[in-house]
């Protein structure tokens, strides 16, 4: 008998070997559902369990559950319509956050920690360039893998907050190139929009004068600076994600987040906004609250991203 992980995160079991195979043939499990011996504690994918791997059209051997073969990067991408709950994503989030507090907060501790420090030392005159460029080179791995620390704590499998400084030996290049390359894109489409308003307010400062038509401008270039940004920030935000879970080049992540973001845009964009106003209320909290919201916030958007890309094979069955 086994138990298995759908992808709501809930358990489901004990269930048969039959079941399985029936299951299997049904197209509503496939290699990477968790699954575990009735009796055991320890989850594991189901490729990787000899017996079930057997019903599998996969090499029994599946070393890393968490990503599909290098032949197909998108293999395992829900790739149609979803339903993303908000508010359930901080509410099994803050669930995560009670359950596995030490690690959760341990991890996005060292990260926040890491890229605190860089920011305070980028301020010192001469050196201080050289470790804006360091932050911005390790943001991406720092961030794969926070993302994979907590993936795993979802997906019920071990985890330790040395997983943090996964994403250093697992694909780092496509790790940095996904950070800087859409951080780049965006902040460029902002250019226009920044010029538009700093200019009238360049003018009317030296003119020491307001004027109407002048802020009117200056509102419209915020605006054109701001709503680029928020929508590719937005559009790409799954990219590290989907570099260190599914091990994919940092272009093909771009595009498959943006397509499936597209699916539910404004649903997301609730969700990115309000990730950011939790990350704000910890930072007015003498930034020490941050150490407290930065996991929830993570947590929050991880389970999103179970939500909007597990396959639909990994879908929670419909009785057990």
């Amino acid at each position: 008998m086994y138990h298995l992980i759908g992808a709501d995160g809930k358990e489901y079991g004990p269930v048969s070997l039959d079941q399985i195979r029936q299951w299997l043939g049904e197209g509503r499990l496939n290699a990477h559902t968790q699954i575990r011996r009735d009796g055991t504690e320890q989850w594991l994918a189901l490729g990787a369990v000899p017996e079930l791997a057997a019903l599998l059209q996969v090499p029994p051997t599946i070393s890393a559950p968490l990503a599909p073969s290098s032949a197909s990067p998108r293999a395992g991408i829900q790739e149609g319509d979803y339903d993303l709950d908000i508010f359930g994503c901080f509410t099994r989030g803050w669930e995560l956050l009670t359950s596995q507090f030490g690690v959760l907060v341990g991890g996005v501790a060292i990260y926040l920690l890491i890229m605190f420090g860089l920011s305070g030392v980028a301020q010192i005159p001469m050196i201080g360039l050289l470790f804006s460029i360091a932050s911005l080179i390790i943001t991406g791995p720092l961030m794969g893998g926070v993302y994979l620390l907590i993936l795993k704590l979802v997906r019920r499998q071990p985890a330790e907050v040395g997983a943090v400084f996964s994403g250093f030996s697992d694909n780092l290049g496509q790790l940095i190139l996904g950070h800087l390359v859409p951080a780049l894109i965006a902040g460029a489409t902002a250019i226009p929009g920044v010029i538009a308003m700093v200019v009238p307010i360049v003018v009317m400062a030296q003119n020491e004068a307001p004027n109407a038509g002048l802020i009117a401008i200056a509102a419209l270039g915020f605006v054109l600076a701001i709503v680029p940004l928020l929508y590719l920030s937005t559009s790409w935000g799954f990219t590290i994600p989907l570099i260190a879970d599914r091990r994919m080049d940092f272009w093909s992540a771009m595009k498959a987040s943006r397509a499936q973001v597209h699916r539910n845009w404004w649903t997301v964009f609730g969700l990115f906004m309000l990730v950011g106003l939790v990350n704000f209320l910890g930072l007015l909290v003498c930034c020490v609250g941050m150490f407290i919201t930065a996991p929830l916030a993570f947590a929050a958007w991880v389970i999103a991203y179970e939500t909007i890309f597990t396959s639909r094979t990994d879908q929670p069955v419909a009785s057990a």
